[in-house]
This record gives C-alpha cells, structure tokens and sequence, in this order.
C-alpha cells in the first residue's frame, strides 16, 4: 500500500484492502484472546496465593472458554483455501434405495438445516423436488456465513443409511443411499462470462399442494450449459424472474469450480461419481440397527449419539476431517 502506483488500479487496490482487513482482523483476535489468556494467569495466581477458591473455580471457568474460542480461532486458519471463506451451495441427492432413499434425503436435509442455524448461518432453498411418495428426490441450497464453504467441504461425498425400514411391512433392515455436493458461492469479483448461446433455458409450473395452490404460470426455470451439460434449477420463487437469477448463481457457481477443477481435478472426480451413491463410496456411514453408531470412515471417528448428530451435530466430524487434511 506504500507503493507510489498503489491506487492507479482501483480494482486491485481494493482486493488488498480486503485482504488487510481480513489480516488484521485475525490478529486483533489473536491478540484478544492473548490478553484474556494473561488475565486469567493473574487470576489464578491470586486465587492460589490468597487461598481463594472462588477466584481458582473463576479461572477454571475462564480456562475452558478461552479454550473452546481458541480452537473455534485456529481451525478458522486452517481454512486458508481459495474459496473456504465463501457462501456454500449444497446439493443432495438420493441415490439407491427408491422411496427409502428419498426419505434418508430429507433426513439429511433437515440434519443440515440444524447445522446451519447451530453456526448462526442464513439457509436459502434454491430447489426443492419431492418423491413420489416420501421425503424429496434432491434439494439444492445455500449456506451464507463466514467460512460456510470451508465447512461443509468436508460433507462432500457419499451418506450411507442401515435401519428398520418404516416402508416394509415386515421390518426388514435397508440400506439406503444420498450424496452431498458442495460448491463455493462465488463473490461479486470473480466474473464468469457465460455466452446466452450456450444456454438452454426451460419454464414449467411450480409443483404445489393441489387444490387452490396449483400454481397457474410457468414460474419454474431450469437452465442446461449445452457445452458442459451442467443443469441448474429453481422453483421456490413466485416470480420467474427471480428464480431464473437463483439458476444462474448456481450456475455461475458450479462453472467457476469446474474451471478450477481442470487444473486440480477435483471437480471433476466429484462429477465423475455422480452416478455411483451406492456400495462402496461412502465416506459415513449413520447405523440405526442392530446397533446406532455414526462412523466417517475417512478418519475412523465413531458417535453413538446417533440423534444428537442428526440434529445437526456435526463439528467433531467436520473439523476431524479438515484437521485429518491439513496434518
């Protein structure tokens, strides 16, 4: 910022005023918890030499929050990738297991609706598609908060399901399949230029309830990239206008990744096992019966509270996975 040529591109300059910010936002915070750290050394050593039991149990207290903020601090630094301090864009699917699939969808769905409220995070349903006769075939939706991509980059991959099926008569136990994939949110700097020719631009009608609800206009978009075939579809909005914007954002979206993924090629496996949410590629596995375990077999962490996860508990998880990455 020193350089006499700093503000002859306004634009650049403003990334690195962006960055100094989020730098110096980290050190302020660094410091803070520093202080906190030193003010709780003193408060101990008063409380041992006066022999005061209040100011010790005080210091204790102290001790495990500054603890748990500290944690919450370095796992934020680890989050050093590209897009990690980005919106998410989250894509679920059911995969094999018809109608119990779809259910362990929806299950999925709600478990990270919870996660996104417990972060303090805003959820914002781009699609939503119900199966024919429970839960929902896939949903897409955004995550927006600090550090949402970084996240919940770690929940990419394939959901496996073993319980007592509600479905079957005779109680027999199924398996059932969902993939989750996760795409940054991109921010209004990064331009993906997208030629109007090589879309393909459909509108239904919205499905509804019945009755009173049907929705008489054709306000539903879904948009095809012809030359990527990547397909990108809204119909939570009234106006189809707005639900064509929300297509594009995903659109946008998973095109930037793809463009990224022709160097890293890590995109690309992720669309690659598409159509393969079955045997074999899961990354966690949630087991209801004969026993309630949640196993991610990437770091062979296991949770017997199996209900506390799937309400939305998903930190030790998350962070084991991210922390596994960075060792």
């Amino acid at each position: 910022m020193a350089a006499a040529n700093f503000w002859d591109d306004p634009e650049t300059a403003k990334t690195v005023l962006k960055e100094r910010s989020s730098l110096n936002a980290k050190v302020d915070r660094w410091k803070a918890l520093f202080k906190e750290v030193e003010e709780c050394e003193v408060l101990l050593d008063l409380g041992i030499e006066e022999s005061d039991t209040a100011s010790i149990e005080e210091a204790g207290r102290m001790a495990v929050a500054i603890e748990k903020r500290l944690s919450s601090f370095s796992l934020e630094l680890m989050l050093d990738g590209e897009d990690d301090k980005n919106n998410a864009i989250v894509s679920i699917n059911a995969g094999a297991g018809g109608t119990e699939a779809q259910d362990w969808t929806e299950i999925l769905f709600r478990m990270y609706s919870r996660w996104v409220e417990r972060k303090g995070f805003k959820l914002n349903l781009i699609d939503l598609q119900e199966g024919e006769e429970a839960g929902i075939k896939g949903v897409t939706f955004s995550a927006s908060g600090d550090y949402a991509f970084g996240y919940l980059k770690a929940e990419a991959g394939v959901h496996r399901l073993v319980r007592i099926s509600p479905f079957n008569a005779n109680g027999k136990r199924h398996t059932s399949f969902s993939s989750v994939f996760v795409y940054p949110e991109l921010n209004e700097e990064i331009v993906i230029e997208i030629d109007e020719k090589d879309l393909r631009i459909d509108t239904f009608r919205a499905s509804g309830s019945g009755g009173q609800h049907v929705n008489k206009t054709s306000s539903a978009v879904r948009i095809t990239h012809i030359p990527t075939g990547i397909v990108a579809q809204s119909q939570q909005e009234k106006s189809q206008i707005r639900n064509r914007e929300l297509c594009m954002k995903v659109l946008r979206a998973r095109l930037h990744q793809l463009e990224k993924s022709k160097q890293e090629e890590k995109l690309q496996a992720m669309h690659d096992t598409k159509g393969d949410i079955a045997w074999g590629n899961q990354i966690r596995s949630y087991v209801l019966h004969p026993y309630q375990m949640i196993k991610d077999h990437r770091i062979n962490l296991e949770i017997g509270n199996v209900d506390r996860v799937l309400d939305g508990d998903l930190d030790p998880f998350i962070e084991g996975v991210l922390l596994s990455g960075k060792n």
